[in-house]
């Protein structure tokens, strides 16, 4: 069978393409890559449609949304993988000056640098290189629950699975906060209450369930003590018609 993905052989990461692999060797420093028959996840959340590629992402997902069902179109996506490098169609550059101005301004972006470890933590819990990396550069490599943040609150974004460019010469800085402190306190005041809301409802469900399942025992046991009162109570008669019929053994002798 031919492969279908390239595992690093130094942390075991699944990519789709060269593309990824090159992208997660300049992030990590990684260089053990392997052919593997082994497919990439593509879980599809049924409630919104988000892609998930491993089972730790959709767990994670399923803790942040509480959408638990998931359809695995893995064999979908999975095709041979191809080991050349994309190649730039000279043709088209030669035809498109403004194009050709435009790949030799690319060559010009780099991804930018992030903390080596905690990349390497966010893609063991599942995200891609390109995620984790956005998040990290977005959320000033403030750390991990920063960047996992980053991730909840931009999750639909068309671009998150893009790894994030920016100029050589480009000074990386953290990146001021999208909500204003109020905003903030007033984003947090709203999860907590959101978390409370679903803590009340799985408490209520926990209790019915309980409840159902108290009912269930004691049924259970009314009827084995009434299967043990008709056990007695026949263990009695047959014990009574033993002794009349010894008395009666007895008086025919």
């Amino acid at each position: 069978m031919a492969g279908v993905s390239l595992k690093c052989g130094d942390c075991g990461a699944l990519l789709r393409t060269v593309e990824e692999a090159q992208e997660h060797a300049e992030l990590t420093s990684h260089s053990n890559f392997s052919e593997s028959t082994e497919p990439v996840l593509n879980l599809i959340c049924t409630a919104c449609s988000k892609p998930c590629r491993s089972k730790t992402e959709s767990d994670l997902h399923t803790k942040r949304t509480g959408h638990t069902e998931f359809v695995d179109k893995t064999s979908e996506a999975v095709k041979p993988i191809s080991l050349e490098a994309p190649k730039v169609d000279a043709t088209a550059s030669s035809e498109n000056p403004s194009a050709a101005a435009s790949t030799d301004q690319n060559e010009e972006m780099v991804v930018p640098e992030v903390d080596k470890k905690l990349l390497e933590e966010l893609e063991s819990m599942g995200f891609s290189t390109a995620r984790a990396t956005r998040a990290l550069h977005y959320s000033g490599n403030a750390g991990l629950e920063s960047a996992v943040n980053w991730i909840v609150e931009h999750e639909n974004d068309p671009d998150i699975d893009q790894m994030p460019l920016v100029p050589t010469n480009t000074k990386i800085e953290t990146p001021k906060p999208s909500l204003t402190p109020e905003e903030l306190k007033a984003k947090q005041q709203e999860l907590r209450e959101r978390a409370r809301k679903k803590k009340e409802e799985e408490e209520k469900r926990m209790e019915r369930e309980r409840e159902k399942e108290r009912i269930r025992i004691g049924k259970e046991l009314l009827e084995a003590k009434r299967i043990e009162a008709d056990n007695e109570r026949k263990r009695l008669l047959a014990l009574r018609k033993a002794e009349k019929e010894e008395e009666k053994s007895a008086r025919e002798k």
